[in-house]
């Protein structure tokens, strides 16, 4: 019979960094429902009640994984909110969000998975109105100035946002194209449309 592992002695904020990653990849594994405190705890080597001083609980836990991840995406989607340029902050828009699903997909698993009852403000429903509407202000913008009604602008941050979203959900398991490749093609319906669609769409030089 082999002995349980000995367990490492942290600090106590190493040891919530440690149980945010020990949650982080369990949820974005299994979902919120499937995942135990006790699971928690057994992958991070510690008993149960270090979980609960540190979260109070799963649900404590996986709201600071969801709000980290919230707030990660939120940020990288903002810094490529530049109105220099309308299609190439709508190229970096998509590269960014790209970027996150690349670099950080355990957090987007996270994300796309339903939230559990009563952390309906920290769910993906929400992150992704809150990037619609930040979208929306650079594009009411671009609309005054090419003579379109600047009311649609949310409707139409809406339809950006969502393609951009369901593209990335499908992605992160396909990875094919790659990410150069799909951005390109994402920015050319986005930007062309159907009728204008070009043949072989290639992503502008980003100085």
């Amino acid at each position: 019979m082999t002995n349980p592992p000995a367990r490492v002695r942290m600090s106590g904020t190493e040891r919530r960094e440690q149980l945010i990653r020990v949650g982080r990849s369990l949820f974005a594994d299994k979902g919120y429902e499937a995942v135990t405190v006790e699971e928690i705890a057994a992958e991070a080597g510690v008993s149960k009640p270090v979980v609960y001083e540190h979260f109070g609980g799963k649900e404590g836990l996986y709201a600071v994984v969801v709000d980290r991840e919230m707030g990660d995406l939120l940020g990288r989607v903002q810094a490529a909110l530049t109105p220099d340029r309308p299609r190439l902050m709508l190229q970096r828009v998509v590269l960014a969000w790209l970027d996150y699903i690349s670099s950080e997909t355990e957090g987007f698993r996270v994300l796309v998975r339903d939230s559990p009852p009563g952390v309906a403000e920290g769910s993906f429903a929400s992150l992704l109105r809150d990037i619609a509407a930040r979208v929306a202000g650079q594009l009411a913008d671009e609309f005054d100035r090419r003579g379109y009604h600047r009311k649609q602008a949310d409707m139409y941050a809406q339809m950006l946002v969502g393609m951009v979203t369901s593209t990335g959900m499908w992605w992160v398991d396909v990875r094919k194209p790659k990410r150069d490749e799909l951005a390109a093609h994402l920015v050319n319906l986005a930007w062309n449309g159907l009728s204008h669609l070009d043949g072989k769409p290639k992503l502008e030089e980003d100085r």
